[in-house]
């Protein structure tokens, strides 16, 4: 079942308004919304959601058919590059699942959307022909639909990927040349840093964003572009990360944003509802217990013994659930993936120093991969 677990990374053209962002955000909720994260000066929100096939392609279509119905890309003002008010649609892998699995959500989430809304959509990533480049520069047509935008929703590009840290720094000491500068020669494309995207925006108060999409995590992580800005003597502000960061890779600018604990929070979140509606004296006492334990590890730092704690939770919770009778496939399957990515961060120093707990974590989660 750790197979049939994907995560989608939904950019909604819209990060002014709350009422609409909790609008389209609870559209996705038919899947586990995990984060949602808003930009104003981007005017975008990202909306992080995980969850089974199914439930997934219903979370992304009834989600982009709210932000079709609540935004008018014509009004739209924001420094973010887009070509419709969902602008893109990434379907990511978790766990066991493969990318050839995910560009077949994809597709269906591509197929329901045009016959839906009669928004155009293109395919982009695993697979396709097509980058986000050659969209957003008019250089390929839509896949499905007419060629011409839709009137007031443009059109959205969906496609497979493995997961990405979207990643942005301030560049006080740069002027807007030299920061272009800059992005240029980081980007894979033109000879930098393997799997760095990058890109310049100007933001109010004369501030130049030094933004950034890493998709080669394995060789150029967070901490890989901060060591080089470094060696060349840049100086960055105000570290960010939108959305949500895998913990292998995470930086101090993750605290509080790590996906595998979001992904472990919402199992339990999810667990406290159907805990809830057992209407027992026992069940509504373990719900309130379950929503702290998820408030817990949703907020838990990059720190190695964090991680750890965070792990060994995630990894308590499926017998818990089990004991409950709310365990299904689906939440067994949030929480080891959750607990897994979160041991795989651990160092080798934290796994020396707490030996026998990580032993423990180590035979709990083989006993959840037999279970």
């Amino acid at each position: 079942m750790d197979r049939d677990l994907f995560e989608s990374v939904p950019n909604f053209s819209e990060g002014s308004r709350p009422e609409v962002i909790a609008q389209v955000a609870g559209a996705a909720a038919r899947a586990h919304v995990l984060d949602v994260d808003a930009d104003a000066d981007h005017n975008r929100v990202v909306i992080s959601v995980a969850g089974q096939k199914h439930d997934l392609v219903d979370a992304l279509v009834a989600s982009v058919e709210m932000a079709v119905e609540r935004i008018d890309i014509r009004e739209h003002r924001g420094v973010h590059p887009r070509v419709g008010v969902a602008d893109v649609v990434p379907v990511v892998p978790l766990g066991g699942a493969t990318l050839r699995a995910a560009r077949e959500i994809a597709h269906v989430v591509g197929d329901q959307i045009w016959r839906r809304t009669h928004v155009p959509v293109y395919f982009y990533g695993y697979a396709e022909s097509n980058t986000l480049a050659d969209i957003r520069a008019g250089r390929v047509a839509p896949a499905l639909g007419d060629p011409s935008p839709h009137p007031t929703a443009g059109a959205v590009c969906v496609g497979a990927r493995l997961p990405l840290v979207a990643f942005n720094v301030l560049l006080p000491d740069l002027d807007v040349n030299a920061a272009r500068a800059l992005a240029r020669s980081l980007r894979e494309s033109t000879g930098g840093l393997r799997g760095v995207q990058a890109l310049v925006f100007q933001l109010p108060g004369g501030r130049n964003q030094l933004s950034m999409n890493l998709f080669r995590l394995g060789e150029t992580p967070p901490s890989a572009v901060i060591s080089e800005l470094e060696r060349r003597g840049v100086s960055v502000e105000a570290p960010q990360i939108i959305g949500l960061c895998p913990a292998a890779v995470a930086t101090s600018a993750a605290s509080g944003r790590l996906l595998e604990a979001h992904l472990a929070a919402a199992a339990a979140r999810r667990g406290a509802e159907l805990s809830a509606a057992q209407g027992h004296d026992e069940h509504v006492r373990l719900a309130g217990r379950l929503e702290q334990t998820a408030d817990m590890i949703g907020r838990a730092g990059i720190e190695p013994e964090q991680m750890l704690s965070s792990a060994e939770q995630a990894a308590a919770l499926i017998p818990v659930l089990k004991a409950a009778g709310v365990l299904t496939d689906e939440l067994g399957a949030m929480l080891r993936i959750a607990s897994r990515g979160l041991r795989i961060a651990l160092g080798p120093g934290i796994v020396t120093k707490f030996a026998t707990r990580v032993r423990a974590l180590d035979w709990r989660l083989e006993q959840a991969g037999r279970d």
